[in-house]
Formats: C-alpha cells, sequence, structure tokens
C-alpha cells in the first residue's frame, strides 16, 4: 500500500496550489466513488472554505483529506492524480487566476483621444481603430510580449459550466441593474458556409494594454495632473452564437483613500461587467484568490526606466512606534520586579552563583496513523537516540531564533518533573531584565499552580496584570499600557510555567476567548483565545511542561518543541561545588554521591540532586548511609525538614489533613490548596518554613498556597491512601498505572504515586509511618496483585514502570518474581530511558543469574545513555541487544579507548541488527558504516582490534532487510544500497516495494544479486522498472539457486519484458511464487509467460492479471493451468 506520506504530500500540493473550483470537484467526484460520507464532505467544505486563509492551517486540513483517499486509493488515486494534472495544465480559456504584471501592459490615454471615442457609440471598427493607435504611441512599452490567447471553437453545444462556489466576500451586497441605452447596430457579420469551418486564428494580435490586478493593502497615490483612463482586455466568455470578438473595458487608476470602487460598464453593450472580467481591486485582506491566499502582495513596479509621477512615492519603512512614557516607566518597573523576583532559588541560593545552565533539545513531530480519523491527526514525539540528540542540542538564547518562514508564535518547554523548567523560566526572565531578548517589550510569567482555573470571570486585562508575576499598575496607566499591547502584540511574550495544572485539555480549543475586552472568561478559555490567534494575534507564547501529561492534546498547534536536558556527570559536580561552599565539605559530598551509583543518578535531576545535598548537609558523619531508593530519598528529606522546624518552633504539627489535601489536589491534578479549608497561619508558616508548601502574595488579594513540587505532594498523598480507614484495598489497587483495567493513567504524577505505594508499603524506619503498622492487609493485596500480573502483556512504558514498584519494595522476593515472569525478548523500544532507568533494569535483571535465566533486549528509539548500555550489556544474562547503531558504534570506539577489551568483545557479539528497515537516508549511512568495520575488521577512529578478527556478526547475520524510503527518497538513496548488499551474505529477505526504483536501479541491483547467494525473497512491487530494467533482472535472477518468492507487482513491464522473465522462468527451480499483475503486458506476454510455467514444475502460483489482459484470453490460460492466480 502506497505510504501515507506521499498521499500527504500530493494532497497538500493540490490545496496549495489549486483554486476554489477545481477543489470543489475534486471533493464531489470523491463523494461519488464513495470515498467518504456526506458529513465528511460538509465538514471539509466548510474548513477548506474558511481554514485555508491562514497558510498555517493547510497541514492540518491536508491530513484530514488525505487520510480517506489513502485508506480508499485504489478508487481515488485516479481522482488525486488527475485533480493535480488539471492543476498543472489549465485549459485554455481559463484565465481566472492568471496574473498579469502591472508593468506590462499599462497604458495612459491622453483625454483628448478618450473623450472622442466614449462621446460616441464603439463599433467593433472604432476598437481596432483604437487598438492601432495605441500600437502607435511612443508610450507604450515596446518590452512587453504580445498575449496568445487561442480562439474558441464553435461548437454546436454550449459549454458546460463549472460550478464555483463564491465566498463571503465575494457576495454582493445589492446586485446592480443593468444599464439600458440604445446601442448602434453594429456590422453585418458574413458567417462562412455550414460546410466550411472558420479559419481559427492561433495567436491573437497584440491588444491595447492589460490593467494590472494590484493586490496591494495600501492605497496607490494618484497620478499628479488630469484624470486618466486605463484600458483593459478580457478573454470573451460569451457563448458561440454571439459574434466573437476582443472586449475592452475602461476603468479608473484606483483612488487615494479606501473608496468604494465603481464597477465598470463595458463600452459594447451597456452591461456591468463581472468581478472576474473588471479585475477590480480588492479591499485589502481580502483576497478571493484561493490560490494567492497567504501569500504578501508584490509592490507595483514601474512601466517604464523613465521617471513617473508614481515613481515618486517611494515606499520607507514605517516609523518606530511611539513609547508612550507610562508604558516606558511600566517597562522599567516590570524588569525591576522581575529582576528582584527571579534572582533567588530554592534554599536561598542565588541563580547566579548556583544555577547551573543545562542544554536544550529540538524535538520533532511525526504523524501517527491509525484505523480512524482522530489517530490519524494525533502526534507524537519522533524518538531520538543519544548521537541524533547531541546534533539538535541548543542554547537558551537560541529558543526564540527563527528557523523558517514561519515565527514561533507558540513554544513548548518539556521536562520531567524536578528537571529545572521553572528555574529555566526565571533565567529567561532574567535574560530580558537584561536586555538579551530585544524583541520583546513585554515578558508576564504566569504560574499555573497558582491560577484559580474555574472562576469564569476573567478578561485579557486580568491575565496580564492581576495574575502574572508583575509589578502593580494604576488603573490609568494600565489602560494606556493595555492599549499599547493591543496594538503591538508581536512584543509581548507570555510564559505558562507548570502548565500540568491546567488540567485536561479536551475540549479546550473549541472553547476559546474571542474578545480581548470582555471579562466573562476562564483562564483556559484564555489560553485557547491566545494560542488559536483569536485574541492578542502576534504574541508569543512559551509553555513549560512534562512530556507525558496533559500536553499531548495540544502538540498539533505547537510551532517549536524543545525539551530541557538532565543534569550530566560534570553538571553535578558543579552543582555539588556550588552548593558547598567549604572546599572539604565539597569532596567528601562528592564522594560520597559517587560512591552510590543509584543516587548519582538521581543527582541527574536538578531537585533530586538538590534533595541529596540536602541531606548531607545536615548528616555530616562519616557513617551516615545514604538512601537507596527514591521513597527513602524523599521520606528523609520530609523528615529532616519537619526534625529542624520542631527543634527551632518546639512542638510539633499534625499534618494528617494536610496529606488528605494532597490527596484531593492529586485527583484534580491541582497543586492548589482549596480555599474552603481554613488553616491556622502557624500551621501555614509552618509548612511554608519546611518548604512543603510555597506561597504567592496577588496583588490585592489573600495570600495563595499551593505544595511546592510534585515529589513531595505525591508522598502526602500516599501516605493518606495508606494510613486512611476510608482507603480499602480496591481503592488502592485502582490507583496504580499496572492495574490491568485502567487504560489511561495520569502521566508521571501517577508514576511518581505508584512508586511511593509500593516504597513506603515495605518501608519501617520513619517516624510518619507510625499508623502503617496495620498496613499488612494492603501489602498482601498488592502482592497478590503482582503474582497475577503477565509483564509480557504490558506496554514498553508500563513494563518500565514495573521495574521502578518493584525495585522501591526492595524487596528480593518481589524481584525475583517479576524476573521469573519476564517473556525472553524484552522490549522498551519507544520509551525514553534516563541513567536511573537503565540503572533500575539491571539491577533487577541480576536476579536472572540465580534462576538461570537469559533475555533478548530491545532498546531502539530509546535514547539510552552509553553508561546505561554499557551496564546492560555487560549482564551475563543478556545474550543480545538492539540498540541504534550510531549509539552503539560510539560505545565500541569508548570502551576500545578505555581499553575494556571484555566488554568490548561482548559488546560486538550480542549486538543484532536483524531485522533491519530502512526509513530515512540516516539509517544507510549508519548500515554503510557498520559494513565498513565488518570488511576493514577496525573501528573508525582506531586501529584493528582483535575483538573483530571475525568482522561485525551483526552484518555477517543479517537475514532480512526491509526499505521503506518511499517514493521521494526511494531511488536516491537506494543507490548507496546497492554499494553494501554485496557484503550482506546472509541476506534471506530483501524488501524494495514503493520506492520508485527505475531500470537505472534494477540494472544496479542485478549486479548485486549476484553476491546474494541465500536470498529467498525479492520484493520489488510498486515500483518504475520497465523492460530494459526486467531485462537485467531476469539475467541476474536466472542464477539466483535459492529464490522461493519474486514480486514486480505494479511496475512497467510490457511484452517485451514479461518475455525476458518467460525465458529465465525454468531456470529458477527453486521459485515457488512470482507476482507480475498490474504491469503493462497485453495477452502476447500472458501467453509467454503461461507456456514458460509449463515448464515450471516446481512452481506453485503465477499472478499475472492487469487490465491489459483480454478476460478471455485470461480464462482460458487459467484453465489450462490452475496455479495461475487472478489476484
Amino acid at each position: 500500500m502506497v505510504p501515507f506520506q506521499d498521499v500527504l504530500s500530493n494532497v497538500k500540493k493540490l490545496l496549495q496550489g489549486s483554486d476554489s473550483d477545481l477543489l470543489l470537484i475534486f471533493l464531489s467526484q470523491l463523494l461519488e466513488a464513495n470515498v467518504f460520507s456526506a458529513q465528511y464532505f460538509q465538514s471539509l467544505f466548510h474548513s477548506l472554505d474558511h481554514d485555508l486563509e491562514n497558510l498555517s492551517d493547510v497541514e492540518d486540513q491536508a491530513r484530514r483529506l488525505a487520510l480517506p483517499i489513502w485508506q480508499k486509493w485504489d478508487v481515488s488515486k485516479e481522482i488525486l492524480f488527475s485533480a493535480l494534472d488539471n492543476m498543472a495544465d489549465p485549459q485554455p480559456g481559463d484565465n481566472g487566476d492568471e496574473q498579469i504584471a502591472p508593468d506590462q501592459w499599462r497604458l495612459e490615454i491622453p483625454d483628448s483621444v478618450l473623450l472622442d471615442i466614449i462621446s460616441n457609440d464603439l463599433t467593433l471598427k472604432d476598437i481596432e481603430d483604437l487598438a492601432a493607435l495605441c500600437a502607435d504611441l511612443k508610450e507604450f512599452d515596446t518590452t512587453a510580449e504580445p498575449v496568445e490567447c487561442p480562439a474558441p471553437e464553435r461548437e454546436e453545444k454550449l459549454p458546460e459550466k463549472r460550478p464555483r462556489r463564491k465566498r463571503a466576500e465575494e457576495q454582493p451586497a445589492k446586485k446592480t441593474p443593468r444599464v439600458k441605452r440604445k446601442r448602434a447596430d453594429p456590422p453585418s457579420v458574413k458567417s462562412p458556409p455550414a460546410e466550411e469551418k472558420p479559419p481559427v486564428s492561433d495567436v491573437v494580435s497584440p491588444q491595447i494594454l492589460h490593467v494590472p490586478c494590484v493586490l496591494n493593502s495600501a492605497p496607490l497615490p494618484r497620478p499628479s495632473g488630469p484624470a486618466s483612463l486605463q484600458i483593459i482586455l478580457s478573454f470573451n466568455q460569451l457563448p458561440p452564437s454571439v459574434p466573437l470578438g476582443p472586449t475592452y473595458v475602461l476603468v479608473s487608476p484606483p483612488a487615494v483613500g479606501p473608496v468604494t470602487q465603481i464597477v465598470p460598464l463595458s463600452p459594447t453593450d451597456g452591461a456591468v461587467a463581472p468581478v472576474e472580467l473588471s479585475m477590480v481591486t480588492h479591499p485589502p485582506s481580502s483576497l478571493s484568490d484561493t490560490a494567492s491566499r497567504g501569500e504578501q502582495p508584490s509592490p507595483l513596479t514601474p512601466t517604464s526606466p523613465d521617471k513617473t509621477p508614481l515613481e515618486e512615492h517611494t515606499h520607507t519603512a514605517p516609523p518606530s512606534p511611539v513609547i508612550p512614557k507610562q508604558v516606558e516607566d511600566y517597562i522599567q518597573q516590570l524588569k525591576s520586579h522581575l529582576r528582584e523576583t527571579c534572582s533567588l532559588m530554592p534554599g536561598n541560593m542565588r541563580m547566579d552563583t548556583h544555577y547551573i545552565n543545562t542544554p536544550l533539545v529540538q524535538r520533532k513531530l511525526v504523524i501517527r496513523t491509525g484505523k480512524n480519523a482522530n489517530k490519524c491527526l494525533e502526534k507524537e514525539l519522533v524518538p531520538l537516540s543519544n548521537s541524533e540528540r547531541r546534533k539538535a542540542t541548543m542554547d537558551r538564547n537560541q529558543v526564540f531564533q527563527k528557523c523558517g518562514p514561519k515565527p514561533k508564535r507558540l513554544i513548548t518547554i518539556l521536562g520531567k518533573a524536578g528537571n529545572g523548567k521553572s528555574m529555566f523560566i526565571q533565567h529567561l526572565a532574567l535574560d530580558w531584565t537584561a536586555d538579551l531578548l530585544p524583541q520583546f517589550q513585554f515578558v508576564f510569567l504566569l504560574n499555573c499552580k497558582v491560577l484559580d482555573l474555574t472562576r469564569p470571570n476573567y478578561s485579557l486585562k486580568d491575565l496580564l496584570f492581576n495574575l502574572s508575576s508583575t509589578t502593580v499598575c494604576d488603573d490609568s496607566d494600565s489602560e494606556v499600557v493595555f492599549e499599547y499591547i493591543c496594538l503591538h502584540p508581536d512584543k509581548v511574550l507570555i510564559v505558562f510555567d507548570s502548565f500540568d495544572d491546567i488540567g485536561d485539555l479536551e475540549g479546550l480549543l473549541q472553547s476559546s476567548a474571542t474578545s480581548a475586552t470582555d471579562n466573562d472568561y476562564s483562564v483556559r478559555q484564555l489560553f485557547s483565545g491566545l494560542s488559536q490567534k483569536k485574541i492578542l494575534s502576534g504574541c508569543t507564547l512559551l509553555i513549560a511542561s512534562r512530556p507525558k501529561d496533559v500536553l499531548n492534546q495540544l502538540l498539533r498547534k505547537v510551532d517549536s518543541i524543545l525539551e530541557l536536558g538532565c543534569f550530566s556527570p560534570e553538571d553535578i559536580d558543579l552543582y555539588i561545588s556550588n552548593y558547598f561552599a567549604d572546599p572539604s565539605k565539597q569532596e567528601r559530598a562528592l564522594k560520597k554521591i559517587q560512591s552510590e551509583q543509584y543516587i548519582f543518578s538521581l543527582c541527574s535531576s536538578p531537585l533530586l540532586c538538590s534533595f541529596t545535598c540536602f541531606l548531607l548537609k545536615y548528616n555530616e558523619v562519616d557513617g551516615y548511609v545514604l538512601p537507596t531508593t527514591l521513597t527513602d530519598l524523599c521520606l528523609k528529606v520530609f523528615d529532616q525538614c519537619l526534625e529542624l522546624k520542631t527543634k527551632e518552633q518546639g512542638s510539633k504539627q499534625d499534618i494528617t489533613q494536610l496529606c488528605t489535601l494532597a490527596w484531593e489536589g492529586f485527583k484534580s491534578s491541582s497543586s492548589l490548596l482549596s480555599q474552603d479549608q481554613k488553616f491556622s497561619q502557624d500551621f501555614l508558616d509552618y509548612c511554608i518554613n519546611c518548604e512543603v508548601l510555597a506561597s504567592k502574595q496577588n496583588p490585592g488579594k489573600n495570600q495563595i498556597t499551593y505544595f511546592s513540587n510534585l515529589y513531595t505532594q505525591n508522598l502526602l498523598s500516599t501516605l493518606h491512601l495508606l494510613q486512611s480507614k476510608d482507603v480499602n484495598n480496591k481503592t488502592l489497587l485502582a490507583q496504580m498505572v499496572l492495574h490491568p483495567r485502567r487504560k489511561k493513567g495520569n502521566g508521571e504524577c501517577q508514576d511518581i504515586l505508584q512508586r511511593f505505594v509500593m516504597g513506603l508499603l515495605y518501608q519501617n524506619s520513619s517516624p510518619v509511618l507510625e499508623c502503617t503498622a496495620n498496613s499488612q492487609a494492603k501489602r498482601t493485596a498488592v502482592e497478590t496483585h503482582l503474582k497475577n500480573l503477565k509483564p509480557g502483556n504490558l506496554t514498553p512504558s508500563r513494563l518500565l514502570e514495573l521495574f521502578h514498584c518493584i525495585y522501591e519494595a526492595n524487596n528480593i522476593k518481589l524481584a525475583k518474581l517479576l524476573v521469573k515472569n519476564l517473556p525472553e525478548k524484552l522490549s522498551f523500544c519507544g520509551t525514553q530511558l534516563t541513567p536511573t532507568d537503565t540503572y533500575i533494569i539491571s539491577n533487577i535483571l541480576q536476579n536472572a543469574k540465580s534462576l538461570k535465566l537469559t533475555f533478548s533486549i530491545d532498546l531502539r528509539d530509546t535514547c539510552v545513555p552509553l553508561s546505561g548500555l554499557k551496564d546492560l550489556v555487560a549482564l551475563g544474562c543478556i545474550t543480545s541487544f538492539r540498540a541504534p547503531t550510531m549509539d552503539t558504534i560510539d560505545l565500541w570506539e569508548e570502551l576500545h579507548r578505555s581499553s575494556d577489551d571484555l566488554t568490548l568483545k561482548h559488546a560486538i557479539k550480542k549486538f543484532t541488527i536483524d531485522p533491519f528497515k530502512v526509513s530515512e537516508i540516516s539509517h544507510i549511512e549508519t548500515l554503510q558504516l557498520l559494513v565498513q568495520i565488518h570488511i576493514e575488521k577496525k573501528l573508525p577512529m582506531g586501529d584493528a582490534d582483535a575483538a573483530l578478527e571475525n568482522g561485525v556478526p551483526a552484518v555477517r547475520n543479517l537475514h532480512k532487510l526491509e526499505c521503506e524510503l518511499g517514493q521521494q527518497n526511494g531511488s536516491g538513496a537506494f543507490l548507496k544500497l546497492t554499494e553494501i548488499l554485496p557484503a550482506l551474505e546472509s541476506l534471506q529477505h530483501l524488501d524494495l516495494e514503493n520506492n520508485k526504483l527505475g531500470n537505472v536501479e534494477a540494472e544496479k541491483l542485478a549486479k548485486a544479486l549476484q553476491s546474494l547467494t541465500s536470498l529467498k525473497m525479492l520484493n520489488l512491487s510498486q515500483n518504475c522498472i520497465g523492460d530494459a530494467g526486467a531485462q537485467k533482472l531476469a539475467l541476474a535472477l536466472s542464477t539466483a539457486a535459492s529464490l522461493q518468492s519474486l514480486s514486480l507487482y505494479e511496475n512497467f513491464i510490457s511484452d517485451a519484458g514479461a518475455e525476458n522473465l518467460a525465458s529465465v522462468l525454468p531456470a529458477m527451480k527453486s521459485l515457488l511464487d512470482l507476482d507480475v499483475k498490474y504491469n503493462k503486458f497485453t495477452d502476447v506476454g500472458a501467453k509467454k509467460l503461461s507456456a514458460a510455467l509449463k515448464n515450471s514444475p516446481s512452481m506453485k502460483s503465477l499472478q499475472m492479471w492487469n487490465n491489459c489482459i483480454p478476460l478471455g484470453v485470461f480464462g482460458h490460460l487459467r484453465l489450462q493451468d490452475s496455479r495461475i492466480k487472478p489476484l
């Protein structure tokens, strides 16, 4: 089947290059062919009528239209290709979209001549005399080429008029009445005899001139001197019964101001000329031509090198807007306020001394196809390998840089909980205060944790001035500032931090704010209006969110997706050095953290790294043991904070009610404490000082309190689940993503909760767990659930969460139970792995040694770090692994440099690439490099190595190769592939379907087939191979001793190519199935193949039906040999 991307590119080309008439005919033909329903046709009709005004929506509409075409490709492909041909080759006389250069057919006629012309009725002879007169005028542009227009042929039947869909701006408010006046009798036109055909002129003589269709947003200046008229030529659209002749229209030059355009009259009959003929300039931003939408109108060019009055009016750049004093004062106050509030980090650390600048990674989206339209329109992030991430790395100062023709108006920063998204935004605000972001005059920071998302009484002004981290502004000044912001939206940056707290985005884009002044909107509606450019269009939005949470619904609208990276080992060292001022403490802390591999991997998260440093700060004894699980780390930090404040205040606060509120917030995906709950100010101050809660004082409003981070809120929620008597075992199990009936989790928040559930169930050393002594029943219920769980049925992401939960329990019995139930082929494909993830997988799989179990592991599309890949490869229970080829080669080189020969030997021996699928050109390049290592027996950057003495086993044992590059890249990339095919000695399955391979590529493949002695299946379907290519392939296939299946379905093989295949068919003793249907050979070639089939007793089937073979002949051949199959 044709790839969806190829169909999408053709549909997008059709939408961008065709007019509304062609689109309507195209949709109607698809509807008649039952490609989609009438309701779907109506939705497409209305969406294409409006959404194509914005070129950014063309891609979305193309996907909606391409999906049913792709699903019913056999029916709709002819309709699509016919529409593309009509778009490329317009019919003669169809000049509705013709663009005439303004400087080619422009002429100003002296008033004396025109007054003499228009004072009398114009006859055909008068118009011809006028044309001759204009040809002699010196002002006429002699460089212009004559217009060629084929004369319309006389037909007995009137031509059918194509239906045309009128847009709103083309509907006239009131029909202009026809002007009645006496017209002179036209001269008699002598018709030719009926038996003789009138001569048809191929080229019409040069006419007077064409008036340009000026599509300019600004009115043209009126030329100096008396008013002049201009004459244009339009093609005659009258039926054949009317005597044919050229039609001339006199129009006035455009006026200076936005006055009402007078529709011109035709001088031949006094009728009002239609809009298509008069080429009247449309009002600004109301282009009626579909093909010209979204394009900037070109300025009017002069008609002559000599200076004219029009040329004196040069277009100069508009002056910079004058900033009112109130606006300048507000900007300075805002910078001062952000400079003060964004300079501090948690723990009273300063941004300029403790902030670690982590890199950003540019992510891309891919369309995820499915069986229905909803799934097809979804997008997901493209997985990146470790080497690809290094190439896509960018700095903070590149966030707003324009990378293409479309500006970045909606940008997303993705990062896991605790990765430092809020700190990144604070540093971005500090960059703006230091004039490092000159493109913005305003920066508004909104923390979604403190926003009341339910109140429907906000306006855009409230959102910017009252809900953001901004300075107080007087009412009079705020009106001036807000008016300036509305006039200059491109100077505004609005940041939504902690976007996860905004809740589920399903249905968000269908209910949005449409007015910048109304005050009856919720925060969700205001965000929807901003993201869809319905209010403050042109502003820049920056969203910070976790990758597994609610943002999936919004990905299709995002212009740029950036991922905030975690700490590298060098960043961890730098953070610890900045945290401890004493050099001796720095050294001891760094040494202790590096000695604990799990804790060191956790420190790749900035928040967890600060937790670890906090514990070491207050526990400096040499015998202090660091936590071994995430639950233990967060619990000890929480206990330490409570202990410090208890000593300071002399009393301990009850946190039971706080745990209940944390659980309620978890269920509603909110960090905000409910205003209905009343706490004493002492209790709130106690929790704020413990850094369990954080607060924000809104201007003129009460204090807003919220949980400081996700880990603390989830820990308190878990304490409520385990301690509350109202929570039974069924409720507890229902909150785990691993529950088989739970289809949709709550993202990363849910993952952390279930890890804490497992960790606290088996935790016995914390003072806050005094009430969990009776939790044995809940522990038993969880163990029973895990015993009945089948890990082989879990997706890679859920399997990884199961590993985390078992590790948090720190129970050998559960770890062995998990390993025993694991499938032999482990797959984490498509799930991004962190250093912590790879450590936990390695730790759990170490129990396989005592159980004498072995596994193969798939790590493709996981971005596994090299350190984690090294640990997994070194495990004795891992017999083979799959990983990105470039990452594996990088691992080999690193092991070679470190002289770790044993691990290098295992890494080379266990690596496999079978089956290998080529979907990008980079895959061929990496395969080339792997084959080069196999042949040369050395790494690219090193000398010969003993571990490569026998080459690369992955190349030697490659049995299946699939190439899915599609129509656009297939033929060019295939030539690279043919260079490495001879090295794949064990290749048995070669699939080259739908790669646009022609005769040249077939000849290259024929040479390579001589080395593929083990090849059993060759698929060359849906390519462009003709007779010459078939001849070369036939010669090579005659010696293919092991080939069992050959497919040449849907190529361009005619009778000569079929005869060549038939000549070698008896020699192919091992061939069982041949598929040559839907080619171009006739009954002649079919008979040749049928005759050859009789001499091939080992063959089981021959499929050769196509439309060129007469049905009777084909039926007769089938009666002669039952092995001939129709389809």
